[in-house]
């Protein structure tokens, strides 16, 4: 757990609060003379040792015990750590008062037979507890804390993230509105144009909603390509180079939404489109297993791999997600070619 500036003032508080209500039970149960006797040598010392024993069992139950079983929630754990921790503050008080200052004084504070280990650590539970327990309580007040903290964040987020996302409803169904209207006033008098906006229209929706799931058909998604590879020819008319091919029955076949055309947009963002001796190469090649799609293009000498859009690492963890080991993804880039294959087992059906 970090603790932050002001969770030290609690520490200290409490430190504060157990010498107090120490001194004050003096006062109540020994009165003024017995109050003013325990700050003389040794019994003021013997109180030292029993506070070095407290708050030493505090931190190690705070920093330690607590962290390690409270928080994964085995509280048998926690009991053997809280035992663990008794035997600690009586092994410290016994080296101080039974070793230490019996040293010095030539005085047990205990004596022989108590001395004994079980004896000795069944006396002291007592007074070990009361660090032990102080220190759980504000642990779980901490952790409360930091907990309704988390929370209040988590609702912030998920209120600003259902803004932005009333936003993004709003601003594409305004685009779809305007560009059905243009369909509509151009249906009639030029229909290849109207048919151009339908597709843009169509290729933006399926983008916008219907990509949003996991999983998408491999029809919907060829169609998707197919739509971006359109609009792209439409875009550079004579000056585009490309050789689009697919090969195999395109039905229903389940694939990840949205994963093929980072390759396709790789070639138009990255890739060298109007060399007509070099054209560009997407093949997609559907097998009853399998599913290839290989590109090539040729690129500039100064050109490298961009991790734009999706990126490749974001890629490979999204693949790996879903299949595991169990697909092949290779970039390869030799002088001024880039070549990519990707390999997706097709095991299921929409």
């Amino acid at each position: 757990m970090e603790i932050n500036k002001k969770q030290w003032y609690f520490h200290f508080a409490i430190i504060l609060v157990v010498v107090i209500m120490d001194l004050f039970a003096d006062y109540i149960y020994a009165g003024s003379e017995g109050f003013v006797k325990n700050f003389k040598f040794p019994l003021n010392y013997g109180r030292i040792i029993i506070y070095v024993a407290t708050f030493t069992t505090y931190a190690l139950n705070f920093f330690v015990v607590c962290p390690y079983t409270l928080r994964k929630k085995n509280y048998f754990k926690f009991a053997l750590g809280v035992l663990i921790l008794i035997i600690i503050f009586g092994r410290i008080r016994y080296l101080g008062e039974e070793v230490i200052l019996y040293h010095f004084t030539g005085n047990h504070n205990y004596f022989e037979e108590s001395r004994k280990f079980f004896f000795y650590t069944f006396d002291n539970s007592y007074f070990a507890l009361k660090g032990i327990l102080y220190s759980t309580l504000l642990y779980l007040f901490f952790e409360f804390a930091s907990n309704q903290n988390r929370i209040h964040k988590l609702e912030l987020d998920y209120n600003k993230a259902e803004l932005n996302f009333l936003k993004s409803q709003l601003e594409p169904h305004f685009l779809f509105n305007t560009l059905n209207t243009f369909y509509t006033d151009l249906i009639d008098t030029q229909p290849k144009i109207a048919k151009d906006i339908h597709r843009l229209c169509e290729l933006l929706r399926y983008v916008t909603y219907e990509a949003e799931q996991e999983f998408m058909s491999l029809s919907k998604e060829i169609k998707f390509i197919e739509d971006y590879i359109y609009l792209h020819r439409k875009r550079f008319e004579d000056t585009l180079f490309l050789e689009y091919n697919v090969e195999g029955i395109v039905g229903e076949q389940s694939v990840p939404s949205l994963v093929f055309i980072h390759f396709v947009e790789n070639i138009f963002k990255h890739g060298i489109i109007n060399d007509s001796e070099n054209p560009a190469k997407i093949n997609i090649n559907i097998t009853e297993n399998e599913i290839t799609v290989a590109t090539y293009n040729k690129i500039s000498s100064s050109e490298r791999y961009n991790n734009s859009g999706i990126g490749k690492e974001n890629l490979k963890r999204r693949l790996s997600a879903i299949y595991k080991d169990d697909y092949v993804l290779n970039y390869n880039q030799s002088n001024d070619i880039f070549t990519t294959v990707l390999k997706l087992p097709l095991k299921y059906k929409i």
